[in-house]
């Protein structure tokens, strides 16, 4: 009699800890992670563009929660996926200028969620360069840059296809669109497009910015493709489903630049029954905080001692707001952009300080001025050869001040510059004080990576392109 009451209860134990795991399990849901590369937050239907046809985008947010504030830590590749993968400031993971690789064991994002029993998988650029094959995926591929713009469908298809865990799944989708150079061919009309503000108007900028638009459609399109086929190796929608981008586009004043244009993102985060439909949050979130909120939404515990906070609660509906203030910094790329620049937001102002504004600021397409990516540089400069208002835009690309303040409730573009305005002297100060102290606590340093190039000599194309500019 002992020994099969012994074995009933131990068959009932065995029953309810299979429950349990079962449930824990159903508690820890799927997730699709898609990101683009160089996609400004403006630059879609969801976001208010006039001109970009973007309908996986607008199902997304029509079934979830639109971020209206979202931004990265740092307007370059490197840096601001660093920053997503380890939940830590460019200062604090090593990854500042671009191209240069975080500190061994900072990437742990993907090491959390692995601890939490999911399989986490990379098709795509989700990291920049090696950061991918630092930050631990179980499986990881990129596809060959230019080659295949179709290329993240077949890998994605291939495993689900092939797919033989049962573990919860993270999986992450990296487009290299609408990154340069874009497509040739376009449906976009060059006369009919909406250009960004403080974009010198010719035949050339037109084309130029119709392809990028190209590259955002085709690029909203695998949205949809990666979506349709996670739905249907799910057997339903019941997964997360997140869409974002690593910062603004490669166009003046965006990607490599501190204003909005150049760090504020789109992020869309579609999942039923939790998160509401329909909803638009003003929020601020930064990509710092993408890690936490991942790893709470798995049920894990989110580590002590990184920079990033979870919005889990945002997204549930529990609360309306995240963060009061925004840091955003950016340490160069290359030889082509050596313009160190920090800020720190609110909601109504903007604090930039550009720690050379003794050299020039440039950057690769202005340098390049290559077919698909900064061609149309050349017609800017006949352009400022000919006119004040060109000239001006021109002027105000290559030479900034030491110091930058806007009033976003009255100029969200960024387009008067209030630092010399005395009306706003205690908040240009608090606000000053405020970056000094948060610089300390990152242990920024405040390095130059390469040499700039002084106002006082030749401009960056002058010197690497040759003296024909």
């Amino acid at each position: 009699m002992t020994s099969r009451l012994t074995r009933s209860y131990s068959s009932a134990i065995a029953i309810t800890l299979l429950i349990a795991c079962t449930v824990s399990a159903a508690d820890k849901p799927n997730m699709v992670i898609f990101f683009a590369d160089d996609h400004g937050w403006k630059d879609s239907s969801v976001y208010g563009s006039p001109s970009a046809k973007t309908p996986n985008m607008q199902a997304l947010a029509d079934q979830g929660m639109v971020f209206e504030r979202a931004f990265v830590a740092s307007p370059a590749c490197g840096p601001s996926r660093a920053a997503l993968l380890s939940g830590l400031m460019p200062a604090r993971n090593g990854a500042e200028p671009n191209h240069q690789m975080p500190r061994p064991g900072t990437l742990s994002m993907v090491n959390q969620l692995q601890r939490e029993g999911y399989e986490v998988v990379a098709f795509g650029k989700v990291g920049h360069g090696k950061e991918t094959e630092m930050a631990g995926f179980d499986h990881a591929q990129d596809y060959p840059k230019g080659r295949n713009r179709d290329g993240i469908k077949r890998l994605v298809r291939d495993y689900f296809s092939k797919r033989k865990s049962d573990q919860p799944l993270c999986l992450m989708v990296g487009d290299h669109r609408p990154h340069v150079s874009w497509i040739k061919e376009t449906s976009y009309k060059a006369d009919d497009v909406a250009l960004p503000v403080g974009s010198v108007d010719t035949p050339e900028t037109r084309q130029h910015w119709a392809r990028y638009l190209a590259d955002v459609t085709g690029m909203d399109a695998m949205i949809g493709e990666v979506d349709r086929m996670a739905k249907s190796y799910f057997g339903n929608d019941d997964y997360l489903f997140l869409y974002s981008a690593d910062h603004g586009a490669q166009w003046p004043f965006g990607k490599w630049n501190l204003y909005d244009t150049g760090t504020r993102t789109p992020l869309i985060v579609r999942w039923p029954g939790l998160v509401a439909s329909g909803v638009r949050s003003d929020a601020m979130v930064s990509w710092i905080d993408l890690m936490p909120t991942l790893i709470e939404i798995a049920g894990g515990t989110v580590p002590d001692g990184i920079d990033g906070r979870s919005f889990a609660d945002v997204l549930r509906g529990k609360r309306n707001s995240h963060r009061d203030v925004i840091y955003t910094t950016h340490s160069g790329d290359g030889n082509r952009n050596v313009y160190p620049i920090r800020a720190v937001r609110n909601d109504r102002f903007k604090y930039i300080r550009n720690l050379r504004p003794d050299c020039y600021h440039s950057n690769h397409s202005d340098i390049d001025r290559k077919d698909g990516a900064g061609a149309y540089w050349d017609s800017w400069d006949e352009a400022a050869r000919k006119g004040p208002k060109a000239a001006a835009i021109v002027a105000k690309y290559y030479q900034r001040p030491a110091v930058e303040f806007y009033d976003l409730a009255n100029d969200p573009d960024e387009q008067h510059n209030l630092a010399d305005d005395p009306t706003f002297a205690d908040q240009i100060n608090k606000m000053s004080v405020m970056l000094d102290d948060w610089m300390v606590q990152q242990g920024d340093a405040q390095q130059v990576f390469n040499t700039p190039y002084p106002i006082t000599g030749p401009r960056p194309v002058e010197v690497l392109a040759g003296p024909k500019r």
